[in-house]
């Protein structure tokens, strides 16, 4: 079952939980092939009901120990702009859809949103431009992201400060 992971971490981001379970944009969703629609709603005030959106699968929950298992099912990760979801979901190689809050003041998320997407490792959008965002993303172009390599870096500074 193709299926859609909408994380907001522990924070509360409503707007992006009302405007995905929104009737268009479940229908763009269900027209793009994807069958079952997973929320984590963090500190948010909505808790949609599984009969909440008619034509797709859906469940909600607040919190969990981990969503390694959620972001590994998903075939599209839907995700704020923080960066834990977003490595975590780049490292796992998903394809992920970065909704950044721009009601946040002095918003740092949307500068790792566009440095990622002008890498071309995840595409971006507010909650104003998602519904076109699902209907035109092309996931084809995004390029897997390559994990940090501590070690190289360690081995390095070792060389540089003859350590070794």
């Amino acid at each position: 079952m193709k299926t859609v992971f909408v994380t907001v971490g522990t924070t509360r981001f409503d707007e992006l939980i009302e405007s995905i379970t929104s009737p268009v944009n479940v229908q763009v969703l269900k027209d793009r092939g994807y069958e079952r629609l997973v929320l984590q709603v963090g500190q948010g005030s909505l808790l949609p009901a599984a009969d909440s959106c008619p034509h797709i699968s859906l469940e909600a929950y607040r919190f969990k120990g981990s969503i390694a298992d959620d972001i590994e099912q998903a075939d599209l990760v839907i995700s704020h702009a923080g960066a834990g979801s977003c490595l975590e979901t780049l490292g796992a190689g998903k394809p992920l859809l970065v909704v950044v809050n721009d009601t946040l003041m002095d918003n740092h998320q949307l500068e790792l949103a566009r440095q990622l997407h002008m890498d071309s490792h995840l595409l971006y959008c507010t909650c104003r431009t998602l519904t076109e965002t699902l209907r035109t993303m092309d996931l084809s172009v995004l390029r897997p992201f390559s994990p940090g390599q501590p070690k190289l870096f360690a081995s390095f500074l070792d060389r540089a400060l003859g350590l070794s």
